[in-house]
């Protein structure tokens, strides 16, 4: 398995530990329908909660949660609608990006709520 992948999975696992700690139903993990793919969705305190997890060795790019750029937005938004098409949801739902960056000191999370909001692309 290539490194970026590794440290791809270890990201989700961090991400997922991190938001079960911190409350929330996982729903899904790496759901997908065709090409489009939403990493984590999740449920607290009656919001769904679609959630993009960005994992970096290095900040030399940025840092992690900085890099889903509006096409990536726009992808999340249309996975979004289809997810909650399939299983006929009726409520709030917002859009969270965790970043992990992976340090020689060790890894440091950040979890950015309502990162986004697809209505205003």
């Amino acid at each position: 398995m290539a490194e970026h992948h590794i440290t791809g999975k270890k990201g989700e696992a961090m991400a997922l530990e991190h938001l079960r700690k911190a409350g929330f139903d996982i729903l899904a993990v790496n759901w997908r329908q065709g090409h489009l793919e939403i990493d984590i969705i999740a449920k607290k305190n009656g919001q769904l909660v679609i959630v993009e997890v960005k994992s970096r060795h290095s900040d030399y790019w940025g840092e992690p949660e900085t890099t889903v750029d509006k096409k990536k937005q726009r992808f999340l938004a249309l996975a979004a609608n289809e997810y909650i098409y399939q299983i006929g949801y009726m409520g709030e739902t917002r859009f969270d990006i965790i970043g992990i960056l992976f340090t020689p000191k060790g890894p440091h999370l950040v979890h950015v709520r309502d990162a986004f909001f697809p209505g205003l692309f």
